[in-house]
């Protein structure tokens, strides 16, 4: 692990430490127009400073090419992304695409990605969404200032915590799993869980520990790997631009219930871990799933593809290229259990629903 963290209330003042003298800060309009990015780059203490601002939800090959030659134009030393999971990303993609030696800083804004501290990114071509994985995506540093969540809406944190409960799940039961992802994996699945429905009620004070736990969980799965239903996420992400978080809601009970066989005991384990009981590993799992769903409803997130949006009409027409993308994603190759066309249409059955 090989990220320096920072944590805590001003944390962003740690950007100096990175010695810029040609900083880019990648970030969106949002950030651009309220003057956070302006305060974020200054802290840096850089002798020149560009802000590429055009950062949007699920970032394309287009965007990130963009970047790419605004990279290789201003030459930075630095490349600071500042935004959840998708300025991470095009950042990310940006400083490797353009073969930069720039020293990268991820300043997270929601709690859900990990992006700051993992080696992948995903962009967008057409409709599918692109895993990349590469050790020199992995930040050098990140940055986690409470102070960025203050104003975060319900929905957002709804999205990005499971999101983050998600990684903790799917890495914990992953093939690549070991003592030490476990254990991140565990605290950081445990921590949100117990303190999501808070912050989604606006309770600022637990954010910080929320932040955290994202973080740990990201570490968690650049090491151990995902799974089914992140591959599933970027799938049915890509071809519907539903948040990736709100994808994660819809499919990690379904999940769960295609992995138990194989991961079982290890679901059961955590569903303790979080105070679910079950003194039968069966009963346990039950718990962990019935937990889940009722989380999703207090967070007042979609139980199916139908609920967000989506016509069922419109999965079904698509349904081979969904399951075919599935099955390529990277994700798959740790999942608990391996993973065939059936159990990726058997799932895409469960959670389409009905108008």
């Amino acid at each position: 692990m090989s990220t320096k963290i920072v944590s805590g209330s001003g944390a962003i003042r740690a950007l100096k430490s990175l010695g810029a003298r040609r900083l880019l800060l990648v970030t969106d309009p949002y950030f651009m127009k309220n003057g956070t990015a302006a305060r974020v780059a200054a802290a840096a203490e850089a002798e020149e400073t560009e802000i590429f601002d055009r950062v949007a939800p699920d970032p394309s090959v287009t965007l990130a090419a963009e970047g790419t030659a605004r990279v290789k134009e201003f030459r930075p030393d630095v490349i600071a992304a500042l935004g959840g999971g998708s300025a991470m990303d095009c950042a990310k993609a940006m400083a490797y695409f353009s073969g930069s030696d720039a020293k990268l800083a991820a300043i997270p804004t929601t709690s859900g990605s990990g992006s700051e501290v993992t080696d992948f990114a995903i962009l967008t071509h057409g409709s599918v969404k692109h895993p990349l994985v590469d050790r020199r995506l992995r930040p050098e540093l990140a940055i986690l200032d409470d102070e960025l969540l203050a104003q975060l809406p319900p929905s957002l944190v709804a999205d990005a915590g499971f999101d983050a409960l998600s990684h903790a799940l799917e890495s914990y039961v992953a093939k690549n799993a070991g003592a030490v992802t476990d254990a991140l994996a565990k605290e950081a699945f445990c921590s949100v869980f117990g303190a999501l429905p808070a912050s989604f009620a606006g309770r600022r004070e637990v954010r910080l520990k929320v932040h955290t736990a994202s973080t740990m969980a990201g570490i968690a799965f650049t090491q151990a790997g995902l799974g089914l239903c992140h591959a599933m996420a970027h799938s049915l992400g890509g071809m519907f631009h539903i948040p990736h978080g709100r994808l994660n809601a819809i499919l990690l009970p379904s999940v769960i219930d295609c992995n138990a066989s194989a991961a079982g005991e290890k679901y059961a384990r955590l569903a303790r871990a979080a105070g679910l009981g079950g003194s039968a590993d069966a009963v346990a799992l039950r718990n962990l799933k019935n937990a889940l769903v009722r989380l999703r409803s207090e967070l007042r997130l979609p139980a199916t593809l139908a609920q967000a949006g989506v016509a069922p009409m419109g999965v079904w027409r698509e349904a081979d290229a969904i399951v075919a993308a599935a099955l390529a994603d990277p994700c798959c190759e740790t999942n608990p259990l391996r993973v065939e066309d059936f159990m990726v249409r058997q799932i895409l059955e469960e959670v389409t629903g009905h108008v």
